[in-house]
């Protein structure tokens, strides 16, 4: 009887290391995808029968990527054991991705029955099985990893955030002298990109000779397989807009431009509401002030109010948008936040901040806001504080760095993308109206290189409105995005508070699945 169990123990051995979806079910006791299935088995092939082959894979965000990475160097680790094979991981950064990575892969070596307790690891970032080792390193800009060999493989994990040049200068030599099998795995992202640039390679190359060395997966083909997948990203859809840059790319895996106008006519159109502008509150509404405030060099003795005609200036100037907040779209179980309908702009150039500290606060007598966004950023820190003491616990000062404002930039076209900002049916005839179309025509952006996946955006500076041969601002613009920072703010509802839970488009992306 133990010679039967042993013989089909050595059948079972023999028929797994043959294939690896047959070795993660057998001994990882998890049954891969259909369309991981192929990744996997096209990798290991290639490096087990020394094809020297790169690899390109692009799949949505928590759709598994990380488990078949782990199981295809467990898998690895498994059949090299008996060589001296060397294999490396490159991460963006090393915390917490390399880490990461490491957790993953040591949680698939515990689970595993033929390899528990036979694997050690090395130096805190080496995994061995017999004479076979698994690398990880970081990617990160000034990180020294020069010197490292990939003797069999290397995979570069999150390719669209690790730098061209790091890359061409410092790892791709790793597997140069052994044409190791090389696998570049990501999201889409811009064309920019090193996974974008390696893409359009392996497809050049599987047009040639038919290999595939290119695998790409969307929401849609991940939703197929996993019904709890489908939910999740409808979710996401609802909330953030389908033409979201962020859905478009981390789950539908469709390449977004790096640059270029950031509100498309399309977009545009979806801030087209119903509701009439106001030159005085509404009862039973709630309403929110947000105020970009211009420098104070900005703001010489010669003073202008521009709430009705536009004065030709060079200079900056402090708007303000007042918005009526709807609370109704909280209680929708998908989106759970509030809209936002401008119902009136204000304008000033050249106002001192005495005086314009003495008008927001008579505005503030009036509409009574249940919260104010102040830009405090420089000397706007000071009205900010004097509004703050004048109305206190209703004023929010929001500070301008390069991470706070692409991070307001993201969410602002969430919100517009999920239909939560709305412009006044008769916004047109509005002149600071059509002025705020004209600075949405004229925004620009630019997607910065990094796993931070930073936006820079807004009217650039020194620029001329084509039109009119003006200088072009965006304070109406930048006032307008400081609604989103609203999203996480308790709504007054006339008794019990209402907490809006706000949400992070970012989080999600860095949450497993």
């Amino acid at each position: 009887m133990n010679s039967n169990k042993n013989d089909a123990l050595v059948i079972t051995l023999r028929e797994a290391l043959q294939d690896p979806l047959l070795y993660a079910r057998a001994f990882g006791k998890i049954r891969l995808r259909s369309y991981q299935s192929a990744v996997i088995r096209a990798i290991a092939r290639s490096v087990l029968y020394r094809q020297g082959l790169t690899f390109v894979v692009m799949f949505p965000r928590q759709s598994g990527k990380n488990e078949v990475q782990a199981q295809l160097e467990a898998y690895l680790l498994t059949c090299l054991q008996d060589c001296e094979a060397e294999m490396v991981k490159i991460s963006p950064t090393w915390k917490p991705q390399s880490l990461n990575a490491m957790r993953r892969l040591q949680r698939v070596l515990e689970r595993n029955s033929l390899l528990r307790g036979r694997w050690v690891k090395e130096n805190g970032y080496i995994y061995r099985v017999g004479k076979a080792r698994m690398f990880f390193l970081s990617g990160e800009p000034h990180s020294n990893i020069v010197g490292a060999t990939a003797s069999a493989l290397l995979e570069v994990d999150e390719a669209q955030d690790v730098e061209i040049e790091k890359y061409d200068k410092e790892i791709a030599p790793m597997a140069a002298s052994t044409n190791a099998t090389r696998v570049f795995w990501g999201t889409a992202w811009t064309s920019q990109t090193l996974l974008a640039r390696e893409l359009r390679l392996a497809r050049l190359a599987q047009q040639q000779d038919g290999v595939q060395r290119l695998f790409i997966a969307g929401a849609d083909q991940v939703a197929a397989e996993v019904p709890a997948y489908a939910r999740f990203v409808a979710e996401q859809v609802a909330r953030l807009g389908r033409q979201h840059p962020f859905v478009r790319s981390q789950y539908y895996s469709e390449e977004i431009d790096g640059q270029g106008g950031l509100f498309s006519p399309q977009r545009r159109a979806r801030m087209a509401g119903n509701h009439p502008l106001l030159n005085q509150p509404q009862a039973g509404q709630t309403y929110a002030f947000l105020l970009d405030v211009a420098g104070m060099e900005e703001n010489p003795a010669s003073a202008v109010v521009m709430s009705e005609g536009l004065p030709n200036s060079s200079r900056d100037a402090t708007a303000l948008t007042i918005v009526a907040v709807d609370g109704s779209t909280c209680a929708d179980p998908i989106l759970r936040a509030p809209t936002y309908r401008c119902v009136q702009r204000r304008l000033w150039v050249g106002v001192r901040h005495s005086d314009l500290y003495a008008e927001l606060r008579a505005l503030a007598e009036t509409w009574r806001p249940f919260r104010l966004v102040v830009d405090a950023t420089g000397v706007g820190a000071g009205l900010a504080d004097f509004l703050s003491r004048a109305l206190p616990g209703r004023v929010m000062p929001f500070t301008f760095t390069a991470a706070s404002k692409s991070k307001l930039g993201w969410d602002f076209l969430a919100l517009v993308e999920s239909g939560r900002w709305k412009e006044a049916a008769d916004a047109a005839d509005d002149e600071l109206g059509r002025l705020f179309a004209r600075q949405l025509e004229l925004c620009q952006y630019e997607i910065l290189p990094g796993p931070e996946k930073r936006m820079r955006w807004g009217v650039p500076d020194g620029s001329r409105d084509p039109l009119t041969g003006q200088p072009a601002h965006d304070d109406l613009l930048i006032s307008a995005a400081l609604c989103a920072v609203l999203d996480d703010q308790p709504l007054p509802s006339g008794g019990e508070t209402l907490i809006v839970p706000g949400r992070d488009p970012l989080g999600d992306l860095d949450r497993g699945f």
